[in-house]
């Protein structure tokens, strides 16, 4: 095979996954796309959704042995029950994502492939509070300790310091060690896949970069940050204040802006991009990344999904 093929892990099942799958399919990518998922549950959403494509069944412990193309929609089958193509999300499908994950990491650890996406997961249900996110999640199954979550457009990427962390609980994690790794690994992203030094910019904590507290964390914190990374030669300064960084003018003098909580850079991202991004996990030893949303319990079945953020995630692993 000329391209690596896509290991594509449906997730949960209760999801517009598989509708945004069936869509993308229509396109057409050099990569050969591997999916993870129930051949019982993938029967009755094409039948539901009214889409018809042949499934060609793969063993995934012989899949060295096969030849791949996506005339056929390659599928390793994880048992799943189930008699309808629709359900309520419930941890009911926990035992299935997590052996979904399981033959995924398989795969990938024989060197087969290094190109991996996930449909989305309800954190609630699955994660069940021991992971803040699948970025966590994905790092420790991975034995991993640095990761970071990088939602990625090619004019415009935005990096969290903290993920799905409680705002409450925000200000503590604010340190140089916790935001250096972040621009360390966004830089090496952007230096590996794009061959660009990137323009960063840092986010300050506190609305104006300001406080009324005698610690300032965007003084005494991201100012020494920006300072010690600006003396390394990265191209980065700040801390900016978060309210005017993503004006039209402003944020297109950047290439990533790294916020310090999770709904300071995502929801104004989100807002411009629309499913036009897509989320990466850096510092894996693979290439991990899944469209930019969640399960969508509200449009199930009702086949009108935008199946953009996925065709993008492939259209990036196909290039890599």
């Amino acid at each position: 095979m000329k391209s690596k093929p896509i290991i594509i892990i449906s997730g949960e099942p209760n999801s517009i996954f598989l509708e945004i799958f069936f869509k993308s399919y229509k396109k057409k990518f050099k990569s050969p796309l591997i999916l993870i998922s129930s051949l019982k549950l993938l029967n009755l959403q094409m039948r539901r959704l009214k889409f018809k494509k042949k499934i060609r069944l793969i063993n995934y412990k012989k899949i060295f042995d096969y030849k791949f193309d996506n005339n056929s929609i390659n599928l390793i089958d994880v048992d799943y029950k189930t008699d309808k193509a629709f359900n309520k999300i419930s941890k009911k499908s926990n035992s299935f994502i997590k052996k979904s994950f399981d033959v995924a990491f398989y795969i990938i650890n024989s060197g087969f492939s290094h190109k991996l996406i996930n449909g989305p997961i309800s954190k609630k249900s699955f994660l069940e509070k021991k992971f803040l996110g699948i970025t966590e999640y994905l790092a420790k199954r991975s034995k991993v300790k640095k990761v970071s979550m990088l939602i990625y457009n090619k004019e415009l990427s935005v990096c969290p310091v903290t993920t799905h962390l409680p705002i409450k609980k925000v200000a503590k994690k604010i340190t140089f060690r916790e935001v250096s790794k972040n621009i360390i690994l966004v830089n090496k992203f952007y230096k590996t896949y794009r061959k660009i030094k990137p323009r960063i910019a840092l986010l300050g904590l506190n609305p104006h970069c300001e406080t009324t507290d005698n610690f300032n964390e965007d003084k005494e914190i991201l100012k020494k940050t920006v300072n010690h990374f600006l003396k390394l030669g990265y191209k980065i300064s700040g801390p900016h204040p978060a309210d005017t960084i993503f004006l039209k003018n402003i944020r297109k003098n950047y290439d990533v802006i790294i916020g310090m909580y999770h709904d300071q850079v995502l929801a104004p991202i989100k807002t411009i991009y629309e499913y036009n991004a897509i989320n990466v996990t850096l510092g894996l030893p693979y290439l991990r990344i899944s469209p930019d949303h969640g399960p969508n319990e509200k449009m199930l079945g009702k086949n009108k999904s935008n199946p953009l953020s996925l065709i993008q995630a492939i259209n990036f692993l196909d290039k890599n």
